[in-house]
């Protein structure tokens, strides 16, 4: 994966990186939001099962971070945090069969810019508490079609909040920053063509 100039910091930097981030790609988020939407994946279990596959593409893509060594040590349970079995499982449940394989699955993703896409992965996994309410209304659930839209024991605030107090407290090289936040885009655009792929458009 390359080596990663980070470090576990004692000290936040004046302002908080997270919400640096969340005003970097605000644009970028509300675009998917909204071309997500448009595609009515909601609306039954085969749109469903296309929103499953933009998910399976995109944490295929991602997964590699979550077991990436530099990154391990300064985020909380990483490698807990990954979902890509889940939403294979869903896929099986939704459609009797396993996930086709991603048509690319690109470049490794460079660590520092990887906290960016952390940052997009994690972020949704927040937001999916109502994602799972639209999932109940097809008949799914957190043990069926839906696991990986299952919100964490502790909470999804409480594990969201572990999660940006640890990305806030790392210590990056001096293009770090311009990195990560470029790195989130790229995540965010990326999910934006995955939802174009599958929905049309």
């Amino acid at each position: 994966m390359g080596h990663m100039d980070v470090s576990a910091s004692d000290t936040v930097e004046s302002g908080s990186r997270v919400k640096r981030l969340r005003s970097a790609t605000a644009a970028a988020h509300d675009q998917l939001d909204r071309r997500v939407m448009a595609g009515e994946p909601f609306a039954s279990l085969a749109r469903y099962a296309l929103f499953l596959q933009v998910q399976y593409r995109f944490h295929t893509r991602v997964d590699p971070l979550y077991r990436d060594g530099a990154l391990g040590p300064v985020l909380p349970d990483l490698d807990g945090r990954r979902r890509l079995a889940l939403i294979a499982q869903d896929l099986r449940d939704v459609t009797g069969r396993v996930a086709d394989e991603p048509k690319e699955r690109g470049d490794a993703i460079d660590p520092v810019a990887g906290l960016g896409w952390l940052y997009v992965a994690e972020g949704s996994n927040l937001g999916a508490a109502i994602l799972l309410k639209e999932a109940r209304k097809l008949g799914l659930s957190e043990g069926h079609g839906a696991r990986h839209l299952a919100g964490h024991p502790d909470g999804r605030g409480l594990h969201w909040r572990q999660f940006t107090a640890a990305l806030d407290r790392i210590a990056l090289p001096g293009d770090g920053e311009a990195r990560a936040a470029a790195g989130a885009t790229e995540a965010f655009r990326y999910v934006h063509r995955l939802v174009g792929d599958a929905f049309g458009g």
